[in-house]
């Protein structure tokens, strides 16, 4: 399974919003510009993870995006599939009619077990975990140059 730019890029929106939405809510055109993303592009991801309960859209003066939930409450998983469609290597894993041969093929269970471990992974890292690894890579100016 390939994590198209539509996963990537909501997955760093997420990511700056929570890490800039203190002081209320935030401006897509701000994170656009943060992350280096086309904001037509950032405004199309916007709608499935305002639908699937993660993001909160305000208008007005004042207006912008807040994070629905707590980072803590937002696993990976739940904006993959949002914004990816289901997880899967190979359309028989969640369809098995599509090929006749489903129930009688073997390969078909090891691309079952990649799907479990692939959402095992998604499901086990929240936006406050992207968070937390987000400031450990950002290393003051000092610290680079052993001042």
């Amino acid at each position: 399974m390939k994590i198209s730019t539509r996963g990537q890029y909501g997955s760093r929106l997420l990511l700056d919003l929570a890490l800039h939405q203190e002081g209320g809510p935030v401006l897509l055109r701000d994170i656009a510009a943060r992350q280096q993303i086309p904001l037509p592009y950032l405004k199309q991801l916007v709608a499935p993870l305002v639908s699937g309960g993660i993001l909160r859209s305000t208008r007005g003066v004042r207006g912008g995006l807040l994070l629905a939930k707590l980072p803590e409450q937002i696993r990976l998983r739940e904006v993959i599939q949002l914004l990816e469609g289901p997880i899967a290597p190979v359309e028989c894993v969640n369809d098995p009619a599509v090929c006749g041969r489903s129930h009688s093929c073997a390969p078909r269970d090891v691309w079952i077990e990649l799907k479990e471990a692939i959402e095992g992974v998604l499901e086990a890292i929240t936006l406050r975990d992207l968070v937390e690894r987000q400031r450990e890579k950002e290393v003051p100016v000092g610290a680079m140059y052993n001042i």
